[in-house]
């Protein structure tokens, strides 16, 4: 597997040749690099980076190469051990660090491990700073610190339960109508990080947590991605214990997916929308999504008087656009809620506790919660790549064929028919082509992506 180096981090299977996997030698390399741009753009005296990781299994080996490659830059350490990929975000400028790194490797099976940069506002670097990492650690010149001069690692494990503060703080969260509901929620942690502190968020509303899959040992009882064919056990688990709703989320604890009390998916776009509902019904505003998630967002944003705008895909991209277009919340339709009111970045928590008090001030059932949004399908497929495939080429292909329709390039090709649309694009982190597609119906957006796909396959003589 080739290692991935793209705006989303550096991202590889764990073990094999260095260079094509993330390997020991690739960690600290890679750390290396992060350190000296850090250098580079901070100027100063002492420098202070948060990491933390998710509970894979390769977690804490990636975890102790990175912090003491960042030790032998003179780089002084706060590590939270096992953590989350918001909760490091909120951190970095709590703790007036210059920098954060996440190990984890989001949606990604338990082989990937990937390291996630952050700048001092715990934020996602841009494809700018990005790009002078990757020629950092190409040019393979590094000078370390003399022995003097060697950073220090200092542990705080305290910023799960601060990140919960933080959330319970923020005026939008109905505590006393979430308390007085009296909900009972199925958790699946997929044995990561999420199955630690999720169910402490709940326990703290006096929500009654199930836990499923809620040990932390990295081994993943399914595809870790939070989509409804991953999620049977869920499903089956809120029907058995008469729960409210089921909460799902990825080992790093940024993307949120819900079932409902039947056991039937809420819909991984839907997270946003119902959120955003909730946000624009008490701050009417705007709203970002990236090209690839519902229309349904829109809807709900016209509907309170808001004005909607779609980004490349990317949370680097969405944020650049929220902040251009001073959007009150967005984020991505693979369930992930942005809400700048705590932080610019992806957080379960906060649509957890935001959908908890939109359930409870709604008086309603998560099914008839759902029912009360646009009725949208979605598909989302892909095309594995082969070696050497000229993608690029590819969609400029596709592109042509479709020229007379409205067509989108900013990332990718997006294609907009009258009543459906289908998103292709290069993946930021694995060898594939995206296909995603829209329409009024499942079987019209699946037949769209087919029809697309079968396109792709002949161009590409796959």
């Amino acid at each position: 597997m080739t290692l991935i180096k793209s705006i989303s981090g550096i991202r590889g299977t764990i073990g094999g040749k260095v260079g094509d996997n993330l390997t020991p030698i690739d960690a600290v390399k890679f750390a290396s690099a992060y350190g000296i741009w850090l250098k580079e753009q901070r100027n100063k005296e002492n420098y202070r980076v948060v990491v933390g990781r998710d509970a894979r299994i390769s977690g804490e080996m990636i975890q102790n190469l990175v912090m003491n490659t960042l030790v032998g830059l003179g780089i002084h350490v706060i590590d939270l051990g096992l953590s989350t990929t918001p909760t490091v975000e909120i951190a970095v400028p709590m703790e007036h660090a210059d920098g954060g790194i996440i190990l984890t490797a989001s949606h990604n099976p338990k082989q990937w491990n990937a390291l996630k940069l952050l700048d001092a506002k715990g934020e996602f670097l841009n494809a700018a700073e990005g790009a002078r990492i990757l020629e950092i650690a190409e040019a393979d010149q590094m000078t370390f610190a003399e022995v003097d001069d060697l950073g220090e690692i200092t542990k705080n494990e305290a910023y799960m339960d601060i990140h919960i503060d933080e959330v319970l703080k923020m005026p939008l969260v109905n505590k006393k109508a979430i308390r007085d509901a009296k909900f009972k929620v199925v958790v699946d942690g997929v044995n990561s990080s999420g199955g630690i502190i999720i169910p402490l968020l709940l326990e703290r509303l006096g929500v009654q947590a199930v836990k499923l899959y809620c040990e932390p040992t990295g081994h993943f009882p399914h595809n870790p991605e939070p989509l409804k064919e991953h999620l049977q056990d869920l499903s089956a688990m809120v029907v058995k214990e008469k729960a409210h709703f089921g909460i799902a989320v990825d080992p790093d604890v940024d993307r949120l997916a819900f079932v409902d009390e039947k056991g039937e998916m809420f819909g991984e776009e839907y997270t946003l929308v119902a959120c955003a509902d909730y946000v624009l019904s008490k701050t009417p505003g705007n709203t970002v999504s990236n090209m690839s998630s519902t229309r349904a967002l829109r809807d709900v944003t016209e509907k309170h008087g808001g004005s909607y705008e779609a980004s490349a895909v990317g949370e680097v991209n969405v944020v650049e656009l929220m902040k251009k277009n001073n959007a009150i919340i967005g984020g991505e339709g693979n369930g992930g809620i942005i809400y700048p009111e705590l932080h610019y970045g992806r957080d379960a928590l906060v649509g957890v506790a935001l959908f908890l008090s939109l359930l409870a001030e709604k008086e309603m059932t998560t099914s008839a919660l759902r029912a009360t949004y646009p009725n949208y399908y979605m598909g989302k497929k892909k095309i594995d790549l082969a070696a050497g495939m000229d993608v690029d080429g590819i969609l400029k292909t596709m592109e042509e064929r479709y020229q007379n329709e409205k067509l989108t390039t900013i990332d990718g090709v997006k294609i907009d028919f009258e009543k459906s649309w289908v998103h292709l694009r290069k993946s930021n982190t694995e060898p594939i082509i995206r296909i995603y597609t829209e329409a009024l119906s499942q079987e019209e957006a699946d037949a769209l992506a087919d029809q697309i796909i079968s396109e792709i396959k002949a161009v590409a003589n796959i």
